[in-house]
């Protein structure tokens, strides 16, 4: 993964997580997008802003990254979050693991996803079709003013 930051500006290309991951005695592949929505109670959201503090954010998630591998040692994983303003379907989250079967690899990485969730340095700006925005709480709720708590994508 020395090649594929764990935070960047830029579109976040599945095929070069899902290419870092990659091995022959890997036989289980998991990949984990999480994209930018508009669901019933988000009204329309046409982007998100994400803003973190980037060297916090990539020791963070190479930590994940490392954690995850310790516990499933014949694992091969990648991580990639994106930050800055995210469009309306882009992915501002990936996490792909590759396993020999398809158990570790699920297991794996939705065990990354989850401490992604639950320990990212991450604020998520909601804006609105009509230029308003609000921030997001880690637990979803909406609040005038950033969170005092980091939340993951």
């Amino acid at each position: 993964m020395a090649d594929l930051p764990a935070v960047t500006r830029d579109p976040i290309d599945a095929g070069r997580l899902l290419a870092a991951v990659a091995a022959p005695a890997c036989g289980g592949t998991a990949l984990f997008l999480g994209t930018v929505r508009a669901g019933p109670d988000d009204g329309p959201v046409i982007r998100i802003q994400y803003e973190a503090y980037v060297e916090m954010l990539e020791a963070e998630f190479l930590r994940i990254a490392a954690e995850t591998t310790a516990r499933w040692v014949d694992a091969r994983v990648a991580v990639q979050h994106r930050v800055g303003g995210i469009p309306l379907g882009e992915p501002s989250i990936a996490v792909a693991v590759a396993a020999p079967h398809r158990a570790e690899a699920f297991a794996a990485c939705r065990f990354a996803v989850d401490e992604a969730k639950r320990r990212l340095p991450v604020w998520k700006r909601e804006v609105l079709a009509d230029g308003t925005a609000q921030w997001r709480d880690n637990a979803g709720g909406r609040t005038p003013s950033r969170p005092s708590e980091p939340s993951g994508a």
